[in-house]
């Protein structure tokens, strides 16, 4: 249909009307032959920015920000229930459940039914509207799952949504595209694109296209239409009717002020406007915006007199409406124009010429790792909760409880929390409710280790060994050091630990000497942990774990006094130099910078030179006033200013690892280490207070450079998964005008960055979240740390200047991991970038430690691509169980099959259901819509029937299952074994129930 056509067809308004039943069922009949117009009141209530969770949620604090969400929902609800044919879409389950909780009978029976009615429309269902550029991927399905399980557990099919919500969030990744389509959503529709890609979607009428998420799964399964909104998620100009508005309401009177004629004349015209920058009859108009609603009288009572009015100029026809977005319905998809298609993802975004919101990826980095421990712990949490029973939730040291950290892992993903683009006051709370969650999850990790190391305890939990600070094994000349590991298989995992003693003597869980040492604490480290500890050493071991188990280490003092400084390097040796049997490490002795990388195994090497440097910050010039802030990254200049020519350097040599250490300043060190079996060299990375004595705030940065001919091309994960090919000052899908040659080509990394050849690749992994480029051939940067003394006009009002420890300026310590290899290699990085993501962990005791010194949740190790990702209570003897295949399709991964019933030793399966991606529907009773598009229609597969005993995974796919299981007594139950690594593998298989 030509643009023309669209805009001179009669106007059906989709407003009010009562058809019953939730979902598409509750949308009024639509017109082929009319121009829909899909009216969606709705409020946008972020879970935390200008103010906390909680002042939000109470209205506290207004004159930061009018907002209160009980009375949001309050009003939102009376007037619902006043008049039976309004409708509204609510999106954020963090307040909902809350606001649940206060309720009496009468109002959660009236909830109830305005949903199984569908007048109140459910969409998105996550906990909270979650970041896509910041979030790892295991995060985003904690807060999805926690949403979506608390709607089906109160609402049942009407409570489960068909839509994803993603209207604020700043950029929208590709895999999160392909975790909504397995999920079983039908639409996902975005607020915000970059200014150039929507124009030209306007211009070409693609504002609703195909995203294709998935390179390795098979078309349709990770396909999802996605619709973006026309005013991002505010209303027409001039029709904002909310307390928050200035815009005047509707008059239908006789009197002088009557504007209601003017009013539906703006209104027809905007429609007509739109309806040209679409390809089909239907169009969405969003009705609401920030914390609106509040006084839901006012825009209800508007719209009422709108609708009357416009659909009595518009020949009379029926007053309806739909808040199920009616473009992703039946009626929508039967219409046979193709949507265009999309495989890559929409960062960075730009609201305009110098403003790409690309600050945003490096906000806040001690948050952003704090996000990253936390949700790598409440794996931890839930694993063990799993694999000691129920009973763990009430055991020795008191009631433990993994749901505080969940939902405050599930709170940080939100896209002004894990984002950092909140207010410091909120980013302190974030780190309060996650705090809190640690506390809780570590009382059911204690009980757990008693119940399954068959002791009494007591359990110690150091948190602060980033600094080298534990209290029990810097006054304890014996004590015992447990490490957990929540991975698949076996890892190897240094520990290192502060302590008081010269020499000690470690024994392994059979009881066997363990090589160990201490170091002198770095004089970095001991700046850094101030007063807070008095360790003079280090101690130094390699600890090994099996697979979803703990291993016990015995440490004993053999003697006292300060640890004595391990050999110096040579004064007169030309070449410092740290080496394994991987890697060899040079250095340039006249600066103390990196200068080469040699891979041992495979017989290559590659000059890499690698230093910190800072971009000043813009504060605006004669382009344009856009200054750099939390959201927006600009730079004054593209040429960064290095932090020093050169390191002073002290070089560390022992069997159990080498260190070069390396001081750019006073405020910027280094730590480049390599340990035996390590096929990658550690860069530890101390970077702060940022300087801002200049009156400049800066933004540092560690990069990598090369010789390497990359052709403007490089590579960085989405949200911890799949890779996507980047290429300088270039957007796959439309042209890009570059305004920002630095800012410009800078994407979210949160996991992995890499650049290539076709013979070798340099690769980076991240412990956290960071924003990464390659602004020239060959090279590589991460930004490690922001400290902005302007703020970049986008709603927060403060800089971007975390106080860090008393006022000083925020101090970052994090690390990366380097690896050189092939291309070939890409695959073997996967395990090894999951390491950081959920990493083992250790916890003390005091003498002994557990009487069962190992064990294992599994009878046997999984193969490194896969990983078993969610092992998570989920009711009395039900777990849900999500196993993963790690590798993409183009890496040469192949199916890989499991037998599930005999890869857990704690528990024996009884039954086993699979589900969607989400947890909370059954996977057969998925079915979602499908789409037309330049390439055709794809045709679902069809579920295979499910074998417990050869559960296949295709590359890059997850499966989800619910199972029954049953404790002790049983094959597989706790220490079936020796040692506690389950029962035999010749053991038969238990009966099994599959649904």
């Amino acid at each position: 249909m030509a643009a023309a056509g669209a805009a001179a067809l009669p106007l059906l308004l989709l407003l009010l009307g009562a058809a019953a039943g939730c979902g598409y069922q509750s949308c009024p009949p639509t017109r082929p032959d009319m121009l829909n117009v899909h009216l969606v009141p709705h409020s946008h209530d972020d879970v935390g920015w200008l103010k906390t969770v909680d002042q939000y949620y109470y209205g506290v604090r207004n004159r930061d920000q009018h907002a209160g969400v009980q009375y949001i929902l309050d009003s939102v609800v009376a007037q619902l229930a006043a008049v039976p044919s309004r409708r509204f879409v609510y999106a954020e389950v963090a307040f909902l459940a809350r606001w649940w909780q206060q309720q009496d009978a009468a109002t959660r029976s009236l909830l109830t039914e305005l949903v199984q009615e569908g007048r109140l429309e459910l969409v998105g269902g996550g906990w909270c509207m979650n970041d896509e550029a910041a979030a790892h991927y295991g995060g985003v399905l904690e807060q999805l799952g926690l949403g979506r399980r608390f709607l089906r557990r109160l609402f049942g099919r009407c409570g489960t949504p068909r839509v994803a919500w993603q209207i604020d969030p700043f950029g929208h990744s590709r895999e999160m595209a392909a975790t909504f389509a397995q999920m079983g959503y039908d639409g996902l529709f975005l607020g915000r694109v970059d200014h150039q890609d929507k124009r030209q979607r306007l211009r070409r009428r693609e504002l609703e296209l195909i995203w294709r998420g998935s390179d390795s799964l098979e078309p349709p399964r990770a396909d999802i239409f996605t619709g973006i909104l026309p005013n991002v998620y505010n209303p027409p100009a001039g029709l904002c009717w909310d307390q928050l508005c200035s815009d005047p309401p509707v008059v239908d009177g006789d009197g002088p002020e009557r504007n209601v004629d003017s009013v539906v004349t703006s209104f027809l015209q905007a429609a007509a406007t739109q309806a040209q920058q679409y390809r089909t009859q239907h169009i969405l108009m969003t009705m609401g915006s920030d914390f609106h609603y509040e006084n839901a009288h006012l825009w209800f009572k508007n719209l009422d007199k709108l609708i009357a009015h416009a659909n009595a100029r518009v020949r009379g026809w029926p007053q309806n409406l739909c808040v199920t977005p009616k473009s992703v319905s039946p009626d929508s998809r039967a219409v046979p124009i193709p949507r265009p298609l999309k495989s890559d993802d929409f960062f960075p975004y730009s609201d305009g010429p110098h403003q790409f919101w690309a600050g945003f990826f490096s906000s806040r980095p001690a948050l952003k790792g704090y996000e990253r421990l936390s949700s790598g712990f409440l794996q931890i949490c839930s694993q063990l909760e799993a694999l000691a029973g129920p009973s763990v939730r009430e055991g020795p040291f008191g009631p433990g409880d993994s749901s505080v950290l969940r939902e405050a892992v599930a709170v940080a993903q939100h896209h002004d929390a894990v984002a950092g683009t909140e207010r410091q006051h909120v980013a302190n709370d974030y780190a309060r409710q996650l705090a809190k969650g640690w506390d809780r999850c570590q009382v059911l990790v204690a009980n757990a280790l008693s119940l399954l190391g068959d002791t009494k305890g007591p359990f110690v939990f150091c948190n602060a060994l980033n600094i080298s600070v534990c209290p029990l094994s810097e006054t304890t000349p014996q004590f015992s050091v447990i490490l957990y590991n929540p991975l698949a298989w076996d890892v190897t995992w240094p520990v290192r630990l502060p302590v008081s003693g010269a020499a000690y003597a470690v024994t392994d869980p059979e009881g066997r000497p363990v090589a160990s040492q201490v170091l002198p604490v770095s004089a970095v480290t001991r700046w850094l942990r101030g007063g807070a500890g008095g360790a003079p050493g280090e101690l130094l071991f390699q600890a090994r774990a099996p697979p979803v188990g703990f291993s016990t280490f015995q440490v004993t003092q053999l003697s006292p006094g300060d640890p004595r400084d391990p050999p110096r390097w040579p004064s007169g040796d030309p070449e410092p130099q740290i080496e394994n049997e991987h890697l060899r490490v040079l250095f340039d002795p006249s600066t103390g910078h990196l200068r080469e990388i040699q891979n041992l195994a495979q017989g290559f090497s590659l000059p890499v030179f690698q230093s910190f440097y800072w971009y000043n910050a813009s504060t605006g010039d004669w382009q344009s006033p856009q200054a750099s802030g939390a959201y927006i990254f600009r730079p004054n200049s593209s040429a960064p200013v290095p932090v020093a020519e050169r390191a002073a350097t002290r070089l560390l040599k022992t069997a159990l690892v080498q260190e070069l250490h390396q001081n750019f300043s006073a405020w910027c060190s280094q730590v480049l280490r390599l340990r035996p079996g390590q096929p990658y060299l550690e860069l530890e990375w101390t970077v702060g207070p940022v300087p801002v004595w200049d009156g400049l705030g800066k933004e540092i940065i560690s990069r990598f450079q090369t010789p390497l001919r990359t052709n403007g091309r490089f590579y960085t994960d989405s949200n911890g998964r799949q890779v996507l090919q980047r290429r300088r000052d270039h957007r796959p899908t439309w042209n890009l005008s570059q305004s920002e040659p630095v800012a410009g080509n800078y994407y979210p990394v949160n996991t992995r960055i890499f650049i290539k050849d076709r013979q070798v690749q340099l690769t980076v992994l991240t412990d956290r979240s960071q924003g990464g480029s390659s602004v020239m051939d060959g090279s590589l940067e991460l930004m490690v740390h922001r400290r902005l003394l302007q703020d970049d006009n986008r709603g927060l009002g403060e800089p971007l200047d975390e106080p860090g420890e008393a006022g000083r300026g925020l101090v970052v310590r994090g690390r990366h991991r380097l690896l050189l290899d092939t291309p070939a290699a890409t695959g073997a990085h996967r395990p090894l970038a999951q390491e950081m993501v959920t990493p083992p962990h250790l916890v003390l005791a005091p003498g002994q430690g557990p009487h069962l010194r190992q064990f294992s949740g599994l009878r046997r190790a999984l193969p490194p691509r896969l990983q078993l990702l969610s092992v998570e209570p989920r009711g009395a003897g039900t777990l849900l169980l999500r196993l993963e295949q790690l590798l993409e399709r183009h890496n040469g991964s192949r199916p890989v099959s499991v037998d599930v019933t005999t890869l857990f030793s704690a528990f024996t399966i009884t039954s086993l259901r699979e589900m969607a991606l989400g947890g909370d529907i059954p996977l057969h009773s998925v079915s979602r819509l499908l789409w037309n598009t330049a390439t055709g229609t794809p045709k679902p597969r069809r579920a295979p029937r499910l074998d417990p005993r050869r559960v296949r995974l295709e590359p890059m796919e997850i499966r989800t299952f619910l199972a029954s299981v049953r404790y002790g007594g049983s094959p597989g139950g706790l220490g079936g074994s020796p040692g506690g690594l389950g029962a035999s593998r010749a053991h038969p298989p238990p009966p099994l129930k599959v649904h």
